[in-house]
């Protein structure tokens, strides 16, 4: 298993890196729209779905929709809008898992709870591409969530007692959260005094990746609960060893939308 995962990786880390950092305009909208469409497949057996033809069908719709908010960028405000009333609705859900359940498990919940993870997360990464610093901004957020998983996993492994959400991930705990927020704050700190920050850009930048890491455990919870509530061990075996598309960005299908809106805030 884990010399699958390590083929598997170094296999996916040149064409992921490629397709971040090298492609751009379209060509990187059409990079993350296949991995989004991907995410779609494999999220309409997560919904209950096993028939290919529906879950083709429903990245289909899901690749349709991307281009009408490619072809339309006024339609982003609304979309990450509609994404952080749907994070901040996900984290009580979560919390409050198995109740919480009969309120998503109709199949056309699901999808629609679909559409809400999904295409907020490619909207986000192609607003955050324009920017100047676009493909920094990016590896920053993808460097907090990486930060924040790391530091929960040593933190939790040597103090974890008190459960996060026993229901939904028995294994994730609150000091592990806490020790993957210390990391990511740490790095944060460190990126600040690299490039001399003031106090007050220090302080935002502080609060911002504070936000970050606790809305991309949210991310990661609430995966775990459909998983759960479907039953179903990983969201397809696509990568060998690793799972699937969803397993791997989870937690980013929540950081990247809220990331991309902390910008617009902190650039207005």
């Amino acid at each position: 298993m884990l010399k699958q995962r390590i083929i598997t990786a170094l296999i996916l880390l040149p064409i992921a890196l490629g397709g971040f950092f090298l492609l751009e305009g379209s060509g990187f909208a059409l990079f993350i729209g296949l991995v989004v469409s991907l995410g779609a497949w494999e999220w309409a057996r997560l919904a209950g779905f096993t028939a290919q033809t529906f879950r083709v069908g429903y990245a289909a719709v899901v690749a349709l929709m991307l281009f009408v908010m490619y072809i339309l960028p006024g339609l982003a405000p609304w979309v990450l809008g509609a994404s952080v009333i749907w994070w901040a609705l996900a984290t009580w859900l979560v919390l409050t898992y198995p109740r919480s359940s009969e309120r998503w498990s109709s199949a056309a919940s699901k999808l629609v709870i679909g559409l809400l993870i999904l295409l907020p997360a490619w909207q986000g990464l192609v607003l955050i591409k324009q920017y100047p610093l676009g493909n920094w901004l990016i590896m920053a957020v993808m460097v907090l969530v990486w930060g924040a998983d790391v530091g929960a996993y040593f933190s939790g492994r040597a103090f974890g007692k008190r459960k996060l959400a026993p229901q939904v991930s028995p294994g994730k705990s609150w000091e592990g959260v806490y020790g993957g927020l210390v990391l990511s704050l740490v790095i944060t700190t460190l990126v600040a005094l690299f490039r001399d920050w003031t106090v007050a850009q220090l302080f935002k930048g502080l609060i911002g990746a504070a936000v970050i890491v606790f809305i991309s455990v949210v991310g990661d919870l609430t995966e775990s609960m459909f998983k759960r509530q479907s039953g179903i061990k990983d969201s397809s075996n696509l990568l060998p060893g690793h799972g699937g598309v969803l397993d791997r960005i989870d937690s980013l299908t929540a950081a990247i939308p809220v990331f991309a809106v902390l910008l617009w805030m902190a650039a207005s």
